[in-house]
């Protein structure tokens, strides 16, 4: 299984002159069948067999503050319903950056929304994938479809922490969740939390299947820490963590991988013993089966 954190992202980007998007009924009809296809090839990475609902996509978009100044990320666009709420909701197609895994997705972006900036990558990499658009100016929002909840907790976190460290101290990191609880635990397993404050909406009944916003921002001390290192300082020290958390990641896949392929070879070893102990005494069989009936023959003659 294919997992976008253990790739190497791959930055692409593209502008695109203004014009105006396709919504006929074949084009959303089509936009339905290309995010299902996508589901059936990695379930895991699309997280849902169709893009969000409209009334969803008006709900997230409308907790992002146009006021506030800076570029406004989306990640994982898919199809781009959010990034037409967002565009409905005021904010400037050049203000947008779309953060997408699936090339093909890619350039149905860069068709439906001339003016954004799509960037082929991982999402829950931000940092990396952006590059050097991540240090250009603070962003006022991220806007995440991303399936969090088919992510380890590690991963969550990661991203909600890269996120803070682009945001606006005014600025909020904007997620919608299918589950009852919030998709970034408030007090992690591992002790290594993050501090936010985080605020949900009420379900989102006219989605299917319902969903709810959660909307989250730094706690005062990351913000503190954030105005005293410098933005660029701070990103620098969260991409040092992130390299970290993927390498404990991908070294605990490792020691997983390894116990799981000593327990598969005892377990053949000893389905082998058994087959050979069986097949021995199969063969056994018609022996013991003869030399009764001869025993009983001999009784006979007697």
């Amino acid at each position: 299984m294919r997992s976008q954190s253990n790739l190497k992202s791959r930055r692409k980007v593209h502008d695109e002159p203004h014009g105006r998007p396709d919504r006929s009924l074949p084009a959303r009809l089509a936009d339905e069948a290309r995010f299902f296809k996508a589901w059936i090839e990695n379930p895991v990475a699309t997280g849902a067999v169709s893009p969000s609902g409209k009334a969803l996509a008006k709900a997230m978009a409308r907790n992002v503050d146009v006021s506030i100044p800076g570029p406004i990320v989306e990640l994982g666009p898919g199809t781009g319903p959010v990034t037409k709420a967002l565009i409905e909701h005021g904010v400037a197609p050049e203000r947008l950056i779309l953060i997408e895994y699936d090339p093909a997705f890619c350039k149905l972006l860069e068709r439906k929304f001339p003016g954004v900036k799509v960037v082929q990558g991982d999402a829950y990499n931000i940092v990396d994938t952006l590059g050097d658009l991540a240090t250009v100016e603070p962003f006022a929002a991220v806007v995440s479809s991303l399936p969090l909840l088919n992510r380890p907790e590690p991963d969550r976190l990661n991203l909600l922490r890269e996120a803070f460290a682009l945001l606006d101290p005014r600025g909020n990191f904007i997620q919608f969740t299918y589950g009852m609880v919030s998709p970034i635990p408030r007090h992690a397993q591992n002790g290594h939390g993050i501090a936010f404050s985080a605020s949900a909406s009420a379900p989102v009944w006219m989605n299917l299947p319902p969903a709810r916003v959660w909307c989250y921002r730094p706690a005062r001390e990351f913000v503190a820490l954030a105005e005293d290192s410098g933005h660029k300082a701070i990103i620098r020290k969260i991409r040092g963590g992130a390299h970290k958390v993927r390498d404990e990641i991908l070294e605990k896949r490792d020691r997983i991988e390894t116990e799981f392929r000593l327990v598969r070879d005892r377990m053949r070893s000893d389905f082998e013993m058994r087959a050979e102990r069986l097949r021995k005494e199969l063969d056994m069989k018609p022996a013991m089966a003869l030399w009764k009936k001869i025993n009983q023959n001999k009784r006979k003659g007697r």
